[in-house]
């Protein structure tokens, strides 16, 4: 083992959130460019741009679990998640650059409708996705004590990741989502298959270190409270899945004036493409800025429980505005960092929470059941573009997102926290 990975050194949180940046960098991707390219060159209305992002969720409830599952009890190739990591990596490198030729693809294969292609893309980029993602998030949790030094690696995972998430958009905006999307499929392969030659696994997890409840002695995993946790993060989720498929229908209506399936000129679908680039590199130089700079300390003083649940109610806030104010792009801007504050703490905090409610020797297995409180919220925001399709004003999109998260909100304040967590952070 390293001495970097010994003394848990900077250099070693940053080597330690490449993977997870490889996935949430292809996830970027998928954001910036899936759906702006079904509409503006496939001319998909929101329904059917619904169906293809169905493909993910449904992925993710086959990946997270079974891989959990699996990389809990395997160990091959130097490890239990390093095997996931590069196999999910490389096929996401693939997946990536078929993104842009799912035209190419549908022509080769003799079908006149492109949106099967455009499904089993998806769904095999989905599914790379959530191959990795779990071993990538599991693997921090193995590598690092719980209490402080676990938040610092799920916060510097975030910092990181959230970072060249920014990059992501900020590419897809200034230059081109084309030009994002093969750059990406190259940053997905190295940053699965660099780190993994530097992390050195424990090939034995003891569960005895992580019991956290000391009235409960025999019980390894405190259940009420995953549970609690689960479905606190799954409100959440249907709201941002909500913003991230549809808010470029929000800004073509809404802020530019166009219909949903109305045929703009190349300028026009460039600037819808600019303006969403924009948004969301934004809610993520907020969502990878304020995790080690400012909710770390936070979570410090007054737990990680609280802290997350004034970030969710900071996000249903910023999401009302948007439906007050969010009528220019100078003004939608301001107002996804508001938002930001809140998935700045989606994307760390809720890890960190989570692993230290259950069984240390069983961390893939609970890491994937705690992601379809990601899934299947993202299968509900998936079959909501009919009726946002049909309504007569887009802020629909922000109204069932500010529901949700104000849920989520209340859902929090039900989660109790471990007090020695708070007190040894």
């Amino acid at each position: 083992m390293l001495n970097f990975q010994k003394n848990l050194t900077k250099p070693f949180f940053m080597v330690l959130s490449l993977p997870a940046t490889a996935m949430g960098f292809a996830l970027s991707v998928q954001i910036a460019a899936l759906s702006w390219i079904l509409n503006t060159k496939f001319g998909f209305n929101l329904e059917e741009i619904g169906y293809v992002w169905l493909a993910g969720p449904a992925a993710g409830i086959l990946g997270q679990v079974i891989i959990g599952l699996v990389s809990d009890n395997v160990w091959f190739w130097g490890g239990r998640r390093r095997p996931f990591i590069l196999i999910g990596g490389i096929i996401a490198s693939i997946m990536l650059l078929a993104l842009p030729n799912i035209g190419v693809i549908s022509e080769a294969l003799g079908l006149e409708e492109v949106i099967g292609v455009a499904i089993a893309v998806a769904l095999s980029l989905d599914l790379a996705i959530n191959i990795s993602f779990n071993p990538t998030r599991s693997v921090i949790a193995d590598v690092t004590p719980k209490g402080a030094v676990r938040t610092k690696g799920y916060t510097w995972m975030q910092t990181i990741s959230g970072f060249f998430g920014v990059v992501a958009y900020l590419i897809g905006a200034f230059i081109s989502n084309y030009t994002l999307i093969y750059l990406g499929a190259i940053l997905v392969f190295l940053f699965s298959v660099i780190p993994t030659l530097f992390i050195t696994e424990p090939k034995n997890l003891t569960p005895e270190d992580e019991i956290i409840d000391t009235d409960q002695s025999k019980q390894k995993t405190n259940l009420p409270e995953f549970l609690k946790v689960c479905v606190a993060h799954a409100f959440t989720w249907i709201g941002v899945q909500t913003m991230f498929i549809y808010t470029f229908s929000f800004i073509k209506e809404n802020i530019m004036g166009f219909g949903t399936t109305e045929q703009l000129t190349e300028a026009q679908n460039d600037e819808i493409g600019f303006i969403t680039g924009v948004s969301f590199a934004i809610l993520n130089t907020v969502g990878f800025l304020l995790p080690a700079l400012v909710l770390e300390p936070i979570t410090k003083k007054i737990g990680r429980v609280k802290t997350h649940m004034l970030c969710i109610a900071t996000m249903a806030i910023g999401y009302l505005l948007i439906i007050l104010f969010g009528n220019s792009s100078a003004t939608l801007f301001i107002l996804m960092a508001v938002v930001g504050i809140g998935w700045a703490a989606v994307v760390s905090l809720p890890f960190a929470i989570m692993s230290e409610t259950v069984d240390q020797s069983r961390m893939g297995w609970y890491m994937g059941l705690f992601n379809l409180s990601v899934v299947l919220p993202q299968l509900v925001a998936s079959g909501l573009g009919g009726f946002i399709d049909t309504a007569e004003n887009k802020s629909m999109i922000f109204i069932i997102s500010a529901i949700s998260l104000g849920i989520s909100a209340v859902l929090w304040l039900l989660v109790k926290e471990n007090k020695n967590n708070i007190q040894h952070s």
